[in-house]
């Protein structure tokens, strides 16, 4: 049976029957600030990786959103601002360690978790590397696809083998940022100094 819609009829009765129910899951609540801080932080990297939305504005808006603590926004920012900086250097050592599978086709998260867990590791070194792959790996269990964890784990561990690799992919002057190469007067003393 076609039923022509009319502007001018009211809104078709609904059966409660008809109803769906839906649950939703919310993800365990992180186990600490640090943890929290990498959740929010895939979520602004997610969003910068898809928007043309500003850095800073994501952050405050995400910062707000959640209602994080001092201490927490403040990792969050070091996190976010560190892959941002760095995520030519990140690509390319992720890259190197993930040969068969080109940036542009891993999914967005997947490659966020690993731009996070290589930058607090490598560039950041605050954090242990075991303690960045188990974080990584968690939060690919928790907002990737299937799979993920398995691939994000594979990759790190592949990584965490090859520390001197490593270090010279980040280290070659042609994924420095821009402010970091030799030849930038940033690098040198201010007159007066």
């Amino acid at each position: 049976m076609h039923h022509d819609v009319n502007k001018n009829d009211p809104l078709p009765d609904i059966n409660p029957e008809d109803i769906v129910k839906r649950e939703i899951v919310e993800p365990p609540a992180a186990a600490n600030e640090r943890s929290l801080s990498r959740r929010v932080a895939l979520q602004v990297l997610y969003e910068l990786d898809t928007t043309h939305h500003q850095i800073g504005d994501v952050i405050s808006g995400q910062i707000d959103q959640q209602s994080l603590s001092p201490k927490t926004a403040r990792y969050l920012r070091q996190i976010v601002q560190g892959v941002v900086e760095n995520r030519k250097r990140l690509d390319a050592v992720i890259q190197h360690f993930a040969p068969e599978w080109p940036l542009s086709q891993v999914a967005i998260i997947d490659r966020n978790i690993l731009r996070m867990a290589v930058y607090e590791f490598t560039i950041q070194q605050q954090t242990p590397m075991r303690v960045a792959i188990n974080e990584a790996v968690e939060l690919a269990k928790l907002f990737g696809a299937d799979g993920a964890a398995r691939f994000v784990n594979g990759v790190l561990g592949a990584l965490s083998d090859h520390p001197e690799t490593t270090e010279a992919i980040l280290n070659d002057a042609a994924y420095a940022p821009p402010s970091s190469t030799p030849d930038s007067p940033a690098d040198g003393p201010a007159e007066g100094d």
